[in-house]
C-alpha cells in the first residue's frame, strides 16, 4: 500500500469509526460523543498490526484548532459574553498562571519531576480546551449564563495557554529559564496575536460586508481562520490568539445562517477526526506503565483548577455555588494539550503524563459531565 493509499484508508478508518460511534453514542445518552470518540481512538491505535501514518503537534494544531477555536468564537453569546467578562477574564489570565504555578511546584515536589519539566507540563494543562467543552455545552442545555462562563473561559484560555506554553519552553530552551523572560515573551507573542488577529479579522469583515453571497461569505470566513493563524505562527506569535481574536471581529457582524451552518458541520467534522486522532497517538502502553505519576499528576491538576476556580470566582458573590461547581468539573483537556504535548521532545516523561492526564480529564469528567449537572439541577431539559 502506497503512503497516498494509507492516509486515504487511515482517513476513511476514522470516518467509519466517527459515524459508527455516533450511531453508539445515541443509545448512551449519558456518555458524551467526545468521550467516545477518545476511547474508540485509543482502541485503533492498540489494533495490533496496524500501521497508522504520523501524527505531529504540526498537524493537529494547523488542521484542526484554527477552524474549531473560529466556530466556537462565531458561535459565542455575545452578550452573555459582555456581562461575564470580568470573571472569564479573571479565569483565562489568572487561572492559567495559578494552575502552571501549582501543577509546576506540586508535581515538583510530589512526584520528582525537575523544575523545567514541572513548569513545563503545567503549561501544557494549564488551559482548558474549548474544543473539548463546547459539544459538551451544547449536549447540556445549562442557562445561557453558565455556558458563557464556561465557553468564554475556554475560548480564550485557550489561547493564553498556548502563549504560556510558547514562553515558558522558550525560557526553557534558551538555558535561562526565569519568570521574568517567560513573563516578557508572554506578553510578545499574545500582543502580536490580538494584533494579527485585529488586522485579518477587520479585512475578512470588510470583504464579507462586500461580497454578499454565502459561498464567499464562506470562503472568507475560511481564509480569516486559517490564515489568522498561519500568520501568527510564521512570526511566532499566538496563532490561537489571532484565530480567537479575528473570529470576535467577524462575529459581531456575521449572522448568516448558511455560514453558521457550514461552520457547525465543519465543526463537527473535525472534532470527530480529531478526537480519534487524539486518541490514537495516545501511547497506551506507556501509560500503564507510569498509571501511578498520571493518577498523581491527574489529581494535583483537579487541585490547582480547584483553587483558581473558587478562588477567582469568590470575588463574584452573583455567581451561584451550583455554577462554580460545574465550572470546576467542567475545565476538560483536549487536543490542544496533546498537540502541544507532542512538540515537547526533550523531556519523554512530560508528554506521557500529559496524554494521561488529558485521556483521564475527558472520561472521568467528561463522562461524568452530565450527570454531575444534573445533580446540581443545571441542564434544562434531557438530551434528546
Amino acid at each position: 500500500m502506497s503512503t497516498a493509499q494509507g492516509f486515504l484508508f487511515f482517513l476513511l478508518l476514522l470516518g467509519v469509526a466517527a459515524a459508527g460511534l455516533r450511531l453508539l453514542s445515541r443509545t448512551t445518552p449519558t456518555v458524551p460523543y467526545p468521550v467516545l470518540l477518545a476511547v474508540g481512538g485509543v482502541l485503533i491505535g492498540l489494533v495490533p498490526g496496524l500501521r497508522l501514518p504520523a501524527i505531529g503537534s504540526d498537524l493537529i494544531l494547523l488542521a484542526f484548532v484554527p477552524g474549531l477555536v473560529f466556530e466556537a468564537s462565531l458561535s459565542l453569546n455575545l452578550a452573555e459574553l459582555r456581562r461575564r467578562i470580568l470573571p472569564i477574564g479573571l479565569l483565562a489570565t489568572a487561572g492559567v498562571f495559578l494552575t502552571v504555578v501549582l501543577v509546576g511546584v506540586l508535581t515538583h515536589l510530589f512526584l520528582g519531576l525537575d523544575w523545567a519539566g514541572a513548569f513545563l507540563l503545567g503549561a501544557i494543562v494549564a488551559a482548558t480546551d474549548p474544543i473539548a467543552i463546547v459539544g459538551l455545552l451544547r449536549q447540556l442545555r445549562a442557562p445561557q449564563g453558565l455556558e458563557a462562563l464556561l465557553d468564554g473561559e475556554s475560548l480564550f484560555n485557550d489561547g493564553t495557554g498556548v502563549a504560556v506554553f510558547a514562553a515558558v519552553l522558550g525560557t526553557i530552551a534558551a538555558g535561562h529559564p526565569s519568570v521574568l523572560d517567560a513573563s516578557v515573551r508572554f506578553v510578545l507573542v499574545t500582543a502580536g496575536g490580538t494584533g494579527i488577529g485585529l488586522v485579518v479579522g477587520l479585512a475578512g469583515l470588510v470583504l464579507v460586508r462586500l461580497v454578499k453571497e454565502a459561498e464567499l461569505e464562506i470562503l472568507t470566513t475560511l481564509v480569516v481562520a486559517y490564515g489568522s493563524y498561519l500568520a501568527a505562527d510564521l512570526v511566532h506569535a499566538s496563532g490561537v490568539v489571532a484565530v480567537v481574536v479575528a473570529g470576535l471581529v467577524v462575529a459581531r457582524h456575521v449572522q448568516g445562517t448558511q455560514l453558521h451552518g457550514f461552520w457547525n458541520l465543519l465543526a463537527f467534522l473535525l472534532n470527530a477526526i480529531l478526537f480519534l486522532v487524539v486518541g490514537i497517538v495516545m501511547p497506551a502502553q506507556r501509560l500503564v506503565a507510569v498509571a501511578g505519576l498520571v493518577l498523581g499528576a491527574y489529581l494535583i491538576m483537579l487541585v490547582a483548577r480547584a483553587v483558581a476556580v473558587y478562588g477567582l470566582l469568590g470575588a463574584f458573590p452573583s455567581i451561584p455555588w451550583s455554577w462554580r461547581h460545574l465550572t470546576l468539573w467542567g475545565g476538560l483537556r483536549g487536543g490542544l494539550s496533546v498537540a502541544l504535548a507532542l512538540s515537547v521532545a526533550s523531556y519523554p516523561t512530560v508528554p506521557v503524563l500529559a496524554y494521561g492526564m488529558v485521556l483521564l480529564s475527558l472520561v472521568v469528567q467528561g463522562g461524568l459531565l452530565l450527570p454531575v449537572a444534573d445533580l446540581l439541577r443545571l441542564r434544562a431539559r434531557p438530551v434528546d
